[in-house]
């Protein structure tokens, strides 16, 4: 079976739940569990191409101090209508606040991901695969993240540096390295509802490679549950540079999403 990339919008739908700021789950893109808290943020967003295709994801996260936590991000996930579906991505990752210098704060985070179905079912083929390793990749991830926040706005900024290889800890040449940077943005309309968006471009940075880049946006709306749960809904769209243009990728993308600390 032929490796099938589903390129969800688990990706953004988890990125406000790996981020850290003030010590509020409200969708705010640079939010940071205190110590002995644990948050959970879930999503179901379809795929920015077609809505034939849907992932269901979770992170899950615990902080250690006020100041340093870890979490894990998977997520289940279907592509054609259930023609295939599974277990799709995990990822373990930390964040380690280096700076709270008044309304500014920066952190240092990292993860090791595992990308690709870890569990897939073909229903052409009525066969189950499990840890193929045609369907797997292995990524590496370090980078910073940080920004401003007062009560009104934040705005937050983060490059990461990736390591992607068909192999856990195999550093050769042949793995692909990438470049990511971004912004996010929070604005709060009153105590009970916010706006918050995003844009991120990523790329191949490797020697000879050219056309790879890969430009994502969203724009959600949030409800506070109360000051540590919100429920939220955003839409996404992504534009691919392949052939030396860039062209926006078929139809918008759609998701709900849930999170709360405790």
């Amino acid at each position: 079976m032929k490796k099938i990339a589903l390129t969800s919008l688990l990706t953004i739908a988890m990125a406000s739940a790996a981020h850290a700021s003030v010590n509020v789950m409200d969708g705010n893109p640079l939010y940071m569990p205190r110590a002995g808290h644990f948050y959970s943020e879930t999503s179901l967003g379809s795929n920015s191409k077609t809505t034939e295709s849907w992932a269901l994801g979770e992170s899950f996260g615990y902080g250690i101090t006020d100041r340093f936590a870890i979490g894990l991000t998977t997520a289940l996930a279907e592509h054609d209508s259930f023609d295939l579906f599974g277990w799709d991505g995990l990822s373990l990752g930390a964040a380690y606040r280096v700076l709270k210098n008044g309304h500014w704060v920066a952190d240092l985070v990292g993860s090791y991901n595992v990308d690709g179905w870890l569990y897939a079912y073909d229903e052409n083929a009525d066969d189950g695969y499990f840890m193929e390793k045609e369907l797997l990749n292995y990524t590496w991830k370090a980078g910073i993240r940080g920004g401003y926040t007062v009560a009104r706005f934040t705005v937050a900024g983060h490059v990461m540096f990736s390591y992607e290889n068909s192999e856990s800890f195999n550093w050769n040449e042949d793995g692909a390295h990438r470049l990511a940077f971004g912004l996010d943005g929070q604005y709060v309309i009153n105590r009970d509802w916010n706006l918050v968006a995003g844009i991120e471009y990523s790329g191949q940075i490797d020697d000879g490679v050219k056309n790879t880049g890969r430009l994502i946006g969203d724009f959600g709306i949030n409800y506070n549950i109360s000051s540590s749960s919100y429920v939220g809904a955003y839409v996404a769209g992504e534009m691919l540079h392949k052939t030396g243009d860039w062209k926006w990728n078929e139809g918008m993308g759609f998701g709900v999403k849930f999170g709360v600390d405790f």
